[in-house]
């Protein structure tokens, strides 16, 4: 074979080896550049923040609303007495739902829930004394510097007059949404047991306020 031939194959070859050597090198080097798509996909397209406008749809807003009618799976609601703690007619609820079975062993698992959702704030026996309303009193008391001029408000107590006279589907109520400064805990917190937690406040509020006659039959 001609030498001139081998050559020419020699060279063509490295040359050949030249594109991917490039490639290689663009790939593993950091670029300040847009990368080259050439196959658009979906990585390039108009955003639409929260709450702002957007002309493709006949409403003009980029935050489209539910399908009407459509819930998600596993997630049907229907029945408000379990979920919200309201009747057919919006009214609360004055007894526990009837799927609920209320047993000692349903209050221990709300005296269990209230004890890591409730008590930090609401104390154990639910007065309002839990430690973090203790922490807030004693920085409040020796407020300065950034905490001068702040205030802060005592968790409510369970045993309220106002809130003892509460229907269960309220408390329900209460714990799910919240209630002024106080969050609520419908993610937090399983549907069941928030209505443990509510069994359990009703126990906490008759062992505080229990009428004569049964605190001297429970003695017995």
């Amino acid at each position: 074979m001609p030498r001139v031939i081998i050559y020419s194959s020699f060279v063509l070859l490295l040359l050949l080896a030249v594109p991917p050597a490039i490639v290689a090198k663009i790939r593993s080097t950091p670029s300040e550049g847009r990368p080259i798509h050439i196959v658009q996909d979906m990585d390039y397209q108009s955003k639409f923040k929260t709450q702002t406008p957007n002309p493709l749809f006949a409403d003009d807003r980029a935050m489209r609303q539910p399908v009407p009618g459509a819930v998600a799976r596993g997630e049907v609601f229907d029945d408000p007495h379990f979920h919200e703690g309201t009747l057919d007619d919006g009214s609360w609820a004055s007894e526990f739902p009837a799927r609920i079975d209320v047993d000692l062993e349903f209050v221990e698992r709300g005296k269990q829930r209230f004890g890591i959702y409730c008590a930090v704030c609401h104390g154990d026996a639910g007065y309002g004394d839990g430690i973090v309303n203790e922490r807030a009193m004693t920085l409040m008391a020796n407020a300065d510097g950034p905490l001068q001029g702040t205030a802060w408000v005592q968790p409510k107590s369970v045993h309220a007059p106002e809130v003892a006279a509460q229907p269960v589907g309220q408390i329900f109520h209460s714990i799910s949404k919240g209630i002024r400064n106080m969050a609520g805990y419908e993610a937090q917190i399983a549907t069941e047991d928030r209505w443990a937690i509510v069994a359990y406040v009703r126990a906490l509020q008759l062992s505080q306020n229990a009428p004569a006659g049964l605190r001297a039959e429970a003695t017995r």
